[in-house]
């Protein structure tokens, strides 16, 4: 039924249920967000897994996937769940139902932003088909801040305003491992909250100061996150794109400038890995915060 989910193991205690970058391979006939928001781009949801228990950061982009998430973790031996939200977007919250019998954690923006939406998300017009219904909700929020505890694993919740004003990511202080949900992203970043990128440069910075050693984005290369991760250079990397898509407001040069040519350095020392499907990205980033 999921023909292109794969599993990768990056870290002993870590599981990346991932999916799409499959040239030709459509999830629905027709225009739909699964294709062509998530899988074209590639997407992983992750697993934190030590002894019975384990932490789920993000439940993906179905409920099928949500299934073959939570069937993979039962036969290592879990035998409990607790799941987190990266953000509310759709294809980090479409197969909540699945864990409807867990605790869901989320910021309290997160649940705010659902609350409001539920409606549109249940019935397929916030964001076109498919429709995500029931919108299983959080059931615990946090404001900023909260730490777990999966088997022996302390793992850190923190919220940055990065890509989206809710982001939830979770770092592992014993591994120096980030978990970014899309607050990074390879090949380059998705603009959802253009008025907010200044703050988001802020918030890069506040992130940057984890000092992380290893980053895994939920949007990325599956063989970079499958042998580990990414280094720490994709913050940087991410807080210079946002800082050019600044700077094209005023300057045209700029934005005719091919994606490639923009981040040749990044690509050039294997800091980002280029996907063509983020051309389109760019392209409506430009456009968001432009307007041209």
């Amino acid at each position: 039924m999921l023909p292109h989910l794969r599993i990768l193991e990056p870290h002993p205690n870590v599981l990346a249920f991932y999916d799409g970058r499959v040239p030709g391979y459509r999830f629905a006939a027709g225009e739909n967000w699964v294709d062509d928001g998530a899988l074209s781009l590639g997407i992983a949801s992750y697993a934190i897994v030590d002894g019975e228990g384990a932490l789920v950061y993000d439940t993906h982009v179905s409920v099928a996937h949500a299934e073959a998430i939570r069937t993979a973790l039962t036969a290592r031996g879990v035998r409990h769940i607790t799941v987190v939200l990266s953000h509310w977007h759709l294809d980090h919250i479409a197969g909540n139902a699945v864990f409807a019998d867990c605790e869901i954690i989320a910021c309290n923006k997160t649940a705010a932003h659902l609350l409001k939406n539920r409606a549109a998300i249940e019935n397929g017009t916030y964001d076109g088909l498919p429709a995500i219904a029931p919108l299983v909700m959080p059931t615990r929020t946090l404001e900023d801040q909260l730490t777990l505890t999966i088997g022996n694993l302390a793992v850190d919740l923190q919220r940055f305003d990065i890509h989206s004003d809710d982001g939830v990511v979770l770092w592992l202080p014993s591994e120096k491992i980030l978990l970014a949900g899309d607050t990074l992203e390879d090949t380059i970043t998705y603009v959802a909250e253009p008025k907010n990128l200044a703050r988001h440069l802020t918030e890069l910075d506040r992130l940057a100061r984890l000092a992380p050693r290893l980053i895994l984005p939920n949007h990325g290369c599956p063989e970079r996150i499958g042998s580990g991760g990414y280094g720490p250079a994709l913050i940087p990397a991410t807080a210079r794109y946002v800082r050019a898509l600044l700077a094209m407001k005023s300057d045209a040069r700029l934005r005719a400038t091919p994606l490639r040519d923009l981040i040749a350095s990044d690509l050039q020392d294997g800091t980002l890995v280029y996907h063509s499907d983020y051309e389109a990205v760019h392209a409506r980033n430009i456009a968001s915060v432009t307007g041209v």
